[in-house]
């Protein structure tokens, strides 16, 4: 039977320490996972696959050059996952970093190699692990990559096991169980070549195939290419949401799931979207934060359990932006004018920065003045909410 487990209770790590050995005369200053694509880090493009996820929190391992890692996410945002990252202070390879974990009490946690993007459905991947089994590896087909983590692979009866000449090869994501810790060391040791082989010879460790994009930056030929296949693969277009009076009900300051309630068609309006693939951002004004109406725990608890009614129609936002500055803010830090609060639009733009947007495709939907005006600065259509969210979105796109 298989294991039953919800992100909000699991952590995201991502390996960004090793010093990329084979391709170390193109990474100039950055640490491997930190090489700029199309403008933007490659570990930010594993960090868009992924945040969509309801995950209690994104951790980094760093090593090599770890202070530009540091400097960059330690202790950030993205869509309200916070980032955290440790230091390794000694150099242990993929397997020994991850004795870091204990520290800070990680118990079932995602895995994802800091120099692949792998875009698979990440609740399939948990889904999957058998209840015998302390670990699943999300699986690809070894096509001209000639990787050396993990390669020649095979599945009988969803066990991993070694077989030569197989097209299967490790993807770069893994899910493990709290027990994985029994098994590691902090010592100097490798995930690929030490820790997992004998866990795949326990017959401790399931897999399973997925179809999906998947890069490898680790030689010198992908790192090379990486740029065209990143932007061809995430360039879409995206549709930028106002919350209150778009999404839900306006009730004012609405920060308990109670009185959260999604207009009309909204549901069906956020399936169309993401079946006519495009990108989903909510960009909302919570001055209420800063005028003490209600927490900011309160609103991140609040669309923690938007996010798990959601995840039931396999509905996700891809990022979320808030404001919680007011020129009459009640709390200090958030009293100011902020280009961070609409009718400013830095909300927007720090989204576009960090996606490849296909901009000409892009609008945005509001129901006040201040939407408007935020989206004409980012260079955005803009249209005022409509009665019926589905129709409304329907409309627009198949007219765009």
């Amino acid at each position: 039977m298989p294991v039953v487990s919800t992100l909000e209770n699991i952590d995201l790590v991502i390996l960004a320490g090793g010093k990329g050995t084979r391709i170390k005369e193109l990474l100039g200053v950055y640490p491997k996972p930190m090489v700029k694509f199309n403008g933007k880090h490659f570990i930010q493009y594993i960090l868009n696959t992924t945040c969509k996820y309801n995950f209690k929190r994104i951790i980094i391992l760093c090593g090599y050059r770890h202070q530009i890692l540091f400097k960059k996410f330690h202790k950030k945002l993205i869509n309200l996952t916070e980032i955290i990252c440790i230091r390794e202070r000694e150099l242990l390879g993929t397997g020994g970093a991850l004795s870091n974990l204990k520290k800070l009490k990680v118990q079932d946690f995602v895995l994802v190699n800091g120099d692949t993007v792998f875009d698979i459905n990440i609740d399939k991947l948990i889904s999957s692990l058998g209840k015998k089994q302390i670990g699943i590896v999300a699986l690809t087909k070894n096509i001209n990559q000639k990787s050396k983590k993990l390669n020649n692979l095979g599945l009988k009866k969803k066990l991993l096991y070694f077989k030569k000449n197989s097209q299967l090869m490790n993807g770069g994501i893994y899910f493990f169980k709290k027990k994985i810790f029994k098994y590691i060391i902090n010592k100097k040791n490798s995930l690929e070549n030490d820790l997992l082989p004998s866990l795949i010879n326990q017959k401790k460790i399931n897999g399973r195939v997925f179809k999906k994009f998947f890069i490898d930056i680790g030689s010198t030929y992908y790192l090379k290419n990486a740029s065209k296949k990143l932007k061809v693969y995430f360039e879409k277009p995206a549709i930028f949401l106002d919350r209150d009076g778009v999404i839900n009900y306006d009730y004012g300051y609405v920060h308990k799931i109670k009185n959260f309630k999604f207009r009309s068609g909204v549901l069906n309006g956020l399936k169309y979207i993401i079946n006519k693939n495009y990108y989903i951002f909510i960009v909302t004004n919570q001055a209420g934060i800063g005028k003490k109406k209600f927490k900011e725990s309160d609103f991140f608890k609040l669309h923690k359990e938007v996010n798990k009614k959601l995840k039931k129609f396999n509905i996700f936002f891809n990022d979320l932006q808030y404001s919680p500055f007011h020129p009459k803010a009640k709390i200090k830090k958030y009293k100011k004018n902020s280009l961070m609060r609409k009718p400013g639009n830095k909300m927007i733009n720090n989204i576009i920065y960090k996606w490849d947007l296909e901009h000409k495709k892009s609008f945005m939907i509001g129901d006040k003045k201040t939407d408007e005006l935020a989206a004409k600065k980012s260079g955005l259509k803009f249209f005022y909410a409509q009665s019926n969210f589905y129709k409304q979105i329907k409309s627009i796109i198949n007219n765009y």
